[in-house]
Parts: structure tokens; sequence; C-alpha cells
């Protein structure tokens, strides 16, 4: 067991590790130029490529053959939460475990190479729970090294041969409020990571993004998530003080071009949750257009050698729900031609027909939207999954691309009660895009938000819970929708009453692997979504979608276990439904 110095800077270790630890037997370092371009066999970080597509350009198993997928090796993990991706990199497996610890396994078998279990502070559990309640989401490898965002603030790098600790920096004070609910990417030498905020004292205790050399751990930046007097939004708080501006990025990391140097980054919602706690009883204290309380559900574009705000956009303008615009951006290259019987709100300036660089945003509260990679121009958005008078957006300036929130869903007064869509649409659980068919494929839930004002409560809510859309189909709660990213024609390939939280994954047999909370793990038909392939697993179907491919062979990889408030909630929303929450990884391949 590796046991950790606490500190309260940067710490560099040596590189030796312990002998009595077993280590990866050939290790060739992970270069930037690998993170930028990988090889099909690796799966390097939690959406395996910059861009956030999910698409493997493995082709082994496909549509012909995938029936015969067997069950090759099985692992069981530690009790606790599981909200996470696994990495693979030369047939090495590394994954969190529950309970703050990160294993690297033979991706051919299961068997352990290396596992690292942090020593946690004592008083941890007062302030940012157990051990067992920790959430991170991503690792990420550069050169040698392993990167993993700790429960107690730390960014830690490991060794990637053996799990030996490099360095380790506090990249927040737990004892503020703030935790390591995101996870980290590596982009031009920097490890960037992310964390949740809404409880702690200040902005400053973790409302931000901060990027740390990743060879020493020093920090290099930190962008802050919410605008400060001065800076562009910054006067879109009205009279909220700098301190008490607070929004996170607690999902799923960023993207990042490397041609245009730019990372993108979703925000999540203003805290406290409604516009009466958050700027003292007094609605219009904000513009109901956007910008206001930015950068709250907005895109954000980040230099990252500097951190600097290079361009921003609003989806949600002052959010009265929390209704989370953050996780993944899509980076694709398409033809711009958005279809006006699909598309509700399209771009009165851009010229049809024209290839662009798009950023494609799937908020957790629905919606979809599409701007231009190089400064966040609108080019078109449409309510998603379905288009009701309760969507959280009333509607957009298509000449300017202004957001305007939906009023008559904001609260008025304390003990205000409404139901705002969507809800938890999707979660941390990413979609997929498949290049061939020019289509994202997003899992979501027909969920509404039943809530009601409570000023007498510190997130200013009470109660509060996800609900079927009014109307909806009980036997079609959850889908897999097909979008055309040209178009934004969708088209709903798969419906069922069984809710989800797993990752989508799209492969160039033009398959499409993905599970729900009832253990069943399938492979579907990228054209039709017609089901192929469906095996039983040990438990709920949890984030962590993957293939890979060793000696030739390509395996496809899935892990189990229960999320917080995703798997809740869904849960929730079912009646009847008794949930396995056994956390294991189970890995198939051809016979």
């Amino acid at each position: 067991m590796i046991r950790k110095v606490f500190v309260v800077a940067s710490i560099v270790f040596a590189a030796l590790a312990p002998t009595a630890l077993a280590q990866v037997q050939t290790f060739a370092p992970v270069t930037q130029q690998m993170l930028e371009n990988p090889s099909p066999n690796d799966w390097l970080m939690f959406n395996r490529t910059y861009d956030a597509q999910r698409f493997s350009p493995l082709n082994q198993i496909n549509k012909q053959n995938v029936g015969r997928l067997r069950m090759v090796w099985s692992r069981g993990l530690p009790a606790g939460t599981q909200e996470t991706i696994p990495i693979v990199y030369r047939g090495v497996l590394y994954t969190i475990m529950p309970g703050a610890g990160v294993l690297a396994v033979d991706a051919t078998n299961g068997d352990q190479i290396w596992e690292y279990q942090r020593t946690l502070p004592d008083d941890l559990r007062n302030f940012a729970g157990a051990a067992t309640a920790s959430r991170s989401k991503t690792l990420a490898i550069f050169e040698d090294m392993i990167y993993y965002t700790a429960p107690d603030g730390f960014v830690v790098a490991l060794d990637a041969r053996t799990g030996a600790v490099r360095w380790e920096t506090a990249a927040h004070d737990y004892k503020k409020g703030a935790q390591h609910s995101s996870g980290v990417i590596v982009a031009e030498g920097k490890v960037i990571s992310a964390r949740t905020c809404g409880n702690a004292e200040t902005r400053e205790d973790g409302c931000y993004l901060v990027a740390h050399d990743a060879r020493t751990g020093r920090e290099v930046w930190k962008f802050y998530n919410t605008a400060a007097p001065g800076e562009p939004g910054g006067d879109s708080w009205g009279s909220v003080p700098t301190a008490d501006r607070k929004a996170s990025a607690w999902g799923l990391p960023g993207s990042y071009d490397p041609v245009k140097r730019l990372l993108y980054w979703g925000v999540a919602n203003p805290t406290p949750y409604t516009r009466l706690k958050r700027h003292g009883g007094n609605i219009n204290d904000i513009p109901q257009s956007s910008p206001a309380d930015a950068y709250s559900n907005s895109t954000v574009a980040l230099n990252p050698d500097t951190g600097k705000l290079v361009w921003y956009y609003q989806e949600l303008p002052g959010d009265d729900w929390d209704l989370d615009h953050t996780h993944e951006k899509f980076l694709i290259r398409t033809t711009v031609n958005p279809d006006p019987s699909a598309v509700k709100w399209i771009s009165s300036r851009i010229p049809r027909g024209q290839e662009r660089d798009v950023v494609v945003t799937v908020a957790e509260g629905g919606g979809v939207w599409a701007v231009d990679r190089s400064n966040g121009e609108f080019l078109w958005a449409m309510p998603f999954p379905v288009d009701t008078p309760d969507f959280h957006i009333s509607r957009i300036d298509v000449e300017t691309g202004k957001t305007y929130i939906n009023m008559d869903k904001v609260f008025k007064k304390d003990g205000d009660r409404v139901l705002v869509c969507s809800f938890n649409t999707r979660g941390y659980w990413p979609p997929a895009y498949h290049p061939g068919k020019n289509s994202l494929y997003i899992p979501f839930h027909d969920s509404c938000l039943d809530m009601t004002a409570n000023q007498g409560s510190e997130s200013g809510f009470g109660p509060r819970v996800g609900v079927p859309r009014p109307g909806s189909d009980p036997n079609a709660f959850t889908g897999l929708a097909k979008m055309n990213v040209s178009t934004g024609k969708v088209d709903r390939i798969y419906s069922a009453a069984t809710p989800s939280n797993g990752a989508v994954l799209a492969t160039a047999g033009d398959l499409i692997f993905w599970g729900d909370v009832d253990r069943r793990f399938r492979a579907l038909d990228a054209d039709n979504g017609k089901i192929l392939w469906e095996t039983i697993v040990g438990g709920v179907v949890q984030m962590s979608t993957v293939t890979y491919a060793v000696n030739g062979k390509q395996y496809v990889a899935v892990m189990t276990g229960s999320g917080q408030s995703g798997t809740a909630g869904v849960e929730r929303q079912v009646p009847g439904m008794h949930l396995v929450r056994h956390n294991a990884i189970y890995v198939f391949a051809l016979p």
C-alpha cells in the first residue's frame, strides 16, 4: 500500500517504486502526439479522444459476429460509489476504485498489476463524506504517469509502471466545501482538473478549473467559473459580491482542440439554486436573457497555456432549478444545414451547407446547442428530448444567439411550486458520435422536475424531485436518440421503461454498446437500434463502456455499480425497480 504524505503544497517523490509492488514490464511513454492521435488499440482518455466522440476505429467485433460475444473475464471491486470510466494503454487497464484507490490490471484477464490505495485524513468524513462516497470520474495518462483526483483535494501523479506516487499537489482545501467530483485531462503538458463547489464558502474555495504541470505538479493557472467585475460577463451577477458568485464544473471534464489550441469546458448551474436565494429575494437583479450569472450553464473556451477566457456561450441564463449544462463538449466537423422541421432555433446569419468546426452541447437539463468552435457563434439549438411549454428556455434570438430563460417557470416568491423540463435527461454518462453516420447517439430520460422554492434552506429549494414528463409513455421513459449533426434531425432508435446510467460507445463495426440499470448490457445496430446482442451482468451498468485491442484481439469492457444521485434519481421515477449495486468490471470478446 502506498501511504500518502499529508502536505498543503506540491511534493515530488522518487520515481522508484517499493519492491513489494508488481509493475508493467514494458512501458513506452505517452506523448502529446499519441494523445492527439491514439492507436485504435488504446483508450487513452475517458472519451478516447480529445474531441469527446467516444468512437473506436476497431471493427473486429461487428454486426455480423457480435452475437458470438462472450465474457472473457470479470473482477470484483470494493464497495462504494462507482461513477468512473477506465483508460487502457498497451494491454493495461487503469481504473479508479471505489473508496479512493486506483487499480492497474492486465486487460486480457483482469490480473492485478498494481494497486494504489490513498490514506485519507481522519476528519475528511466531516467535510466531504466517507472515502466510499468519493466520485472522481476520470483518470488521465501522460508520459509515464497516471493522474488521479483524490477526495482529500489533491491531484496525484502515480508511476504508470508501479503505482508509486511521483508527486501530489493540493488543488483545493476539502475543509472549505469543494470536492473532486469530476476528473482530469492532460493537454500540452498540463493536468487540468475540475470540482464541485456548491458547498464552498466562496468561489475562491473551489469554483475553478486548475492546471498543474504534468511533470512536477506545480500550479500553472487557475480559471474561475464565474465572472468578476471587469471581466466579460462581470456585470451579469447584479448585486452579488464576487466571493459569492459560485458555479461548479462538477461533471465530466472538457474537450480540447490541439489545432485551434482551445480547451472547451462546461460550467454547471449557479448556487444557491434559485434566483430568489442567490439575489436576496430580487429575481430581477439579473436579466432574463444571457448573460445572467455568467459563466454558469455555459460553454467556455480557454487558452490551454494561460487559462485565459477566449469566448463563452451561455445556454441557460440565470438558472432557477439546477439544470446543469456541464459535461463533455463534442468537437465535430460537419456541414451545417439545420432542418427547420427538426430544429427550433436556427441562426439567421449562417450560410447553409457550409462545412464548419462546431461544438455540440447536450445539456443535462435537456436541449442541444451547436456553436462555432473558433468564436462561439450561435448556429442552432433545439429542445430535447421533446419540445414542451415547460422547457427551461423560452426562446433564442436567432440574430444574436442570446438565450432567454422561461420566466413562466421562474420562482416569483417563497413557496412557489413549478414543473420544468427537462431534468437529468442525460447525466454524467456520455453520449457517443459515429463519424460514418455523422450522428450523435444520445441516451435520455423523458423526465421533468417538480420543485418548490424554499428561502429557509441554504440551497433555496425544498422539496425537489424528478418526475416522468406528464403525458409521457412509461414504457418509453428511456431512449436512445440518433441525431444527425448536420440537420439536427432526431430518430429515436430505441425505447424502454428501464433507465440507464451507462456511457454510450460507437464503433467502426457499426455497433452501439450501451447498458441499463437493470444489469442488461447490449449491442445495438447503429443504423436502426435493433438489439443484436444482450447479456446480463452483476449490477447497474454505470458509465464506463470502452473498447480496446491487445495482440490483435478486440475487447469490450463495462463496469457496474451505483452512482449517487444519478442512480437514485431515476430509480425513484420507475416504480418497482430493485437495483443490484454490485461493483465489478466485465470484459467481453469473440471466442
